[in-house]
């Protein structure tokens, strides 16, 4: 989901030629010394919450605690997880909970995620900072409050405002419009950092897939920040964040600079996103896919190797023009747990960082193979730059016209000339009168401009993604015939 904004102030999306760059993480084999952490090992008790003591961790890590079970298994929650400070706009019910598999090898970073969750998230803002993470200094501690309610004021408050029009008020229109029987399982394609969006629009959901250029970032790196260096992290994540928490959308620039963040931009967005959905996170992993799609859970030793190659070199960006990223490949894809307060089911959010473009899925074909394990899914697309409109797109738009039950997107998503010949059938909300980024393929465009104006005009009440050259909110429901 990425745009620009021009002199002008208008939101606009970037289209950039593609190259395909292949930082496709592989489980190292060989471990690196042990690192010691005093602060982190302190912070991590602080931060781990009522429940029984945690077990001993890893060998490499002060801050890791027993993962959770693998997939597609729903695991029980983890003790002592933290608390939102939002509530679900909706009364629905619960997902039913699955009893737990074996837990399988790899570092739960659950302690980190919730040091994230209440510092950058803002989760749980009326309840103190860990006292830990000020090393018992109370001038250092009355600091670093400061810093973090001056970051959560604005926070929240533009939160409220994106909880109004989307959680609250927006509410009536999603429950109309999309079937209560669609798949709970959601892809986004073209998702950075944009959780929220998947959780206003299918609240529902059991396990939500996000793919982008973005890569989700190391989040060890909050406990070891002066104060100074949180307070400039924090100002660059409120201005990466940009119209995340206001429209649901970002830019690609901004995309792009939380790369070189501190703190990891887009797993702060995702804890934003839960924070505003009134959920918190109870397991967070990193994972790499296999040859065959599997997901594998790095442990301690893979990361430690990693990390290591990491300070040899840069890791490499998944785009000529993005930002390289300033952490290791480790930290690349993340699975986030989590579950509303009092809910005993858990569901699970994964970020997959790959570049959907034709050349290099075809040299990486591991994200096809893993998605099409999903079987039919939900799918949601927005601010995705008009890439499905494009030739070099066509296996990730293949792949999702094959296994889509049912579509929401704006106008960058398929077009109608690749929908019919699909059987699909598009029903079109708000109005649309071109593409508002010029160099667009005109066929395409004047196939939506047509969609539009064929069908009767039916209401949506707020802006969900792009809109159209004339600033008009616009969606499509992309789903096979009857």
């Amino acid at each position: 989901m990425r745009t620009t904004t021009s002199a002008l102030g208008l939101v606009m999306p970037v289209v950039r030629p593609h190259l395909a760059s292949p930082p496709v993480v592989r489980p190292a084999a060989a471990s690196i010394a042990a690192r010691g952490a005093v602060l982190g090992a302190v912070l991590a008790a602080a931060c781990h919450g009522g429940g029984p003591p945690a077990p001993a961790p890893e060998p490499g890590t002060t801050h890791a605690t027993p993962p959770a079970p693998v997939e597609p298994a729903r695991p029980a929650p983890a003790a002592g997880s933290a608390t939102g400070s939002a509530t679900a706009a909706a009364d629905r019910p619960a997902p039913a909970a699955t009893p737990g598999a074996p837990a399988p090898a790899g570092v739960d970073f659950i302690d980190d995620a919730k040091l994230l969750y209440r510092i950058a998230a803002c989760g749980g803002a009326d309840t103190p900072l860990p006292g830990a993470l000020a090393g018992g200094d109370a001038g250092l501690g009355a600091r670093l409050d400061k810093i973090v309610a001056h970051h959560c004021k604005a926070i929240l408050s533009r939160m409220a405002e994106f909880r109004t029009t989307y959680f609250e008020k927006g509410r009536a229109w999603f429950d109309a419009v999309v079937p209560r029987d669609v798949p709970r399982t959601v892809v986004y394609p073209f998702g950075g950092g944009d959780l929220l969006s998947a959780l206003v629009a299918f609240p529902d959901a059991t396990e939500i897939t996000t793919i982008s250029l973005e890569l989700a970032g190391d989040p060890r790196r909050l406990r070891t920040l002066s104060p100074d260096a949180l307070e400039r992290s924090l100002g660059a994540l409120r201005s990466e964040i940009g119209g995340l928490i206001s429209v649901g959308s970002n830019t690609s620039e901004n995309l792009s600079h939380q790369q070189r963040n501190d703190l990891p931009g887009q797993v702060s967005s995702f804890l934003l996103g839960l924070v505003a959905g009134g959920y918190e996170p109870v397991a967070m992993r990193y994972f790499t896919l296999d040859d065959t799609g599997a997901i594998h859970y790095l442990g301690q030793a893979e990361i430690d190797e990693l990390d290591h190659q990491a300070r040899k070199g840069h890791t490499r960006s998944l785009k000529h023009d993005w930002q390289s990223p300033n952490f290791s490949q480790a930290f690349s894809h993340v699975e986030i747990q989590y579950r509303k307060p009092g809910e005993d089911a858990v569901r699970v959010h994964r970020h997959i960082g790959w570049n959907l473009g034709d050349p290099y899925l075809g040299k990486h074909p591991e994200l096809i193979r893993h998605l099409e394990k999903k079987g039919t899914v939900t799918l949601l697309t927005k601010g995705a730059s008009y890439l499905l409109w494009r030739g070099d797109f066509s296996v990730i738009r293949n792949y999702m016209l094959d296994h889509l039950a049912w579509m929401l997107s704006d106008s960058t998503g398929i077009p109608p000339a690749f929908t019919h010949k699909a059987g699909m059938v598009q029903e079109t909300y708000g109005h649309y009168a071109g593409a508002f980024h010029e160099g667009t393929d005109e066929h395409h465009d004047d196939a939506f401009i047509e969609l539009w104006r064929s069908q009767k005009t039916r209401r949506l009440p707020f802006r969900f993604g792009y809109v159209d050259k004339d600033k008009q909110a616009h969606l499509v429901v992309t789903r096979p015939k009857a």
